[in-house]
């Protein structure tokens, strides 16, 4: 057997190995490393080095996100080879397809973390107080303090891309990884320390749950992955920013053939194994939504159950307990609706302690059902029937909405709901992103804030600052 993983906390004077470590298993029950758990002691003391170390000048942030991109997509920070780490992070459960293309996503998503910042920048502030025009009045776009936490979600190794951009805007990071893959977060902090972020600029603090709200607490902002519960347990708390279920959404509507979207359907709910919060887990036609749903399950029937080490595994793999404790949720919750591809029909075991999570489709008959609103990490869908009556009520508070529709009037409406974050019209999948596009709001709106600012002649510079 491989000698496991020591996933050891990397705090302000470099890696730590805790007295209490917790087992990452496999998939299979297998081990595959151990994880440092800090105490609240440890996370009081790094925070407060954080707090100690001065940011880096905007250039040299830059230029280090740039370095651990490569470092990360080809190195071997922690003295882990991209090749082994895809290979474990598969065993935890994501298709190895699927890791690489996180790696590339963590990878794109340091290079481009300052043009990110810089976009997210509004017209009217300046980055700097030296700028020119600024001691006649004007904006200053600043931080809303200096150290930012993060609870990283284990569900998706690229998740950990979208927490990058807080680094270029100038903050010391802490973050506390999941205990379901740490993985992604360990060798991501190694790379950004190998490319330049020094120990009092970004750190990895392993906690159990009591030491996961410290770090928050600690912090003067923070980000947290959960479900529903997490969401209201912070939403309340104008410093933290809750990340929670996606419920992202495809409409169909008569004036458009859903035949001409299905290939965009069946993308938007299967691309990355249906695990992440852009992937549909419902999907609304104006009518008689049988006949999409048949094909759609028809579509998704066919994708192969493997291992998740293989290279042409597209599910996402549980234990097979942890798969079967699913499938009775999902039976239990579709009570009431027509299954196409059913609860039955999810868990395939594998035969070594785990099992494929196969896809599910059910027809509900109401387009408010409350099915409609469970997400679940993987292909599981609901398909409605809309109507006009019904409006955009169905599509609140969700992450994504496609909408397959050529009426400007309900495209207007959709765009206006505060609570439909990402609006796509056309065949464009809910899980696409862009640089320059935010995806739940720009980091920046939250991370950041303009104040007014006017300067004295004595103080203003004679030149310019230069800038990166």
């Amino acid at each position: 057997m491989p000698t496991p993983v020591m996933i050891d906390a990397l705090g302000p004077n470099g890696p730590y190995r805790a007295r209490h470590r917790r087992l990452v298993e496999d998939v299979t029950g297998h081990s595959i490393g151990e994880l440092s758990l800090v105490p609240p002691v440890f996370v009081t003391r790094a925070i407060s080095a954080l707090r100690r170390c001065a940011p880096m000048a905007a250039g040299q942030r830059r230029t280090a996100l740039a370095r651990a991109a490569d470092i990360f997509a080809s190195g071997e920070p922690g003295g882990m080879p991209v090749a082994e780490y895809e290979s474990l992070v598969s065993r935890l459960g994501t298709p190895i397809s699927h890791v690489r293309a996180a790696v590339e996503a963590i990878r794109s998503s340091a290079e481009s973390a300052h043009l990110q910042m810089l976009t997210s920048r509004p017209a009217g502030a300046a980055r700097d107080w030296r700028e020119p025009g600024i001691h006649e009045g004007g904006a200053v776009w600043i931080r809303r303090g200096d150290v930012f936490a993060v609870h990283t979600a284990g569900n998706h190794p690229a998740v950990n891309a979208l927490w990058l951009e807080a680094l270029a805007l100038g903050y010391k990071v802490a973050l506390r990884p999941s205990q379901r893959e740490p993985l992604t977060p360990f060798r991501l902090v190694h790379a950004l320390r190998e490319a330049g972020f020094g120990d009092g600029q970004v750190m990895l603090l392993p906690t159990d749950h009591a030491g996961a709200d410290l770090v928050l607490a600690q912090a003067d902002l923070g980000m947290v992955y959960g479900g529903q519960e997490t969401v209201d347990k912070y939403a309340a708390n104008p410093n933290i920013l809750p990340n929670g279920p996606g419920r992202s959404k495809i409409l169909i509507t008569a004036d458009s053939d859903w035949r001409d979207a299905l290939d965009m359907i069946v993308d938007s709910v299967a691309a990355q194994g249906g695990v992440t919060c852009v992937n549909a887990t419902a999907v609304y036609v104006e009518g008689d939504p049988t006949d999409l749903a048949t094909a759609l399950a028809e579509r998704l029937a066919v994708l192969p159950s493997l291992p998740p080490q293989d290279s042409d595994a597209v599910l996402p793999v549980q234990s097979a307990a942890s798969a079967r404790a699913l499938a009775q949720y999902l039976s239990t919750q579709a009570e009431g609706t027509r299954a196409v591809l059913g609860a039955d029909r999810v868990v395939d075991e594998l035969g070594d302690g785990s099992a494929v999570l196969r896809p599910a489709v059910h027809v509900v008959d109401d387009p408010s059902a409350p099915q409609l609103a469970i997400e679940l990490p993987f292909p599981s869908v609901w398909v409605a029937p809309w109507n006009r009556q019904a409006g955009t009520k169905p599509f609140r508070d969700s992450l994504v909405v496609t909408a397959v529709t050529q009426d400007v009037e309900l495209f207007e409406a959709l765009l206006t709901d505060p609570s439909i974050r990402n609006l796509y019209q056309g065949h464009h999948p809910t899980h696409w992103m862009a640089v320059g596009v935010p995806h739940d709001g720009f980091l920046g709106d939250f991370a950041m804030r303009s104040k007014g600012v006017i300067t004295s002649p004595s103080l203003t510079p004679q030149v310019a600052r230069a800038f990166s």
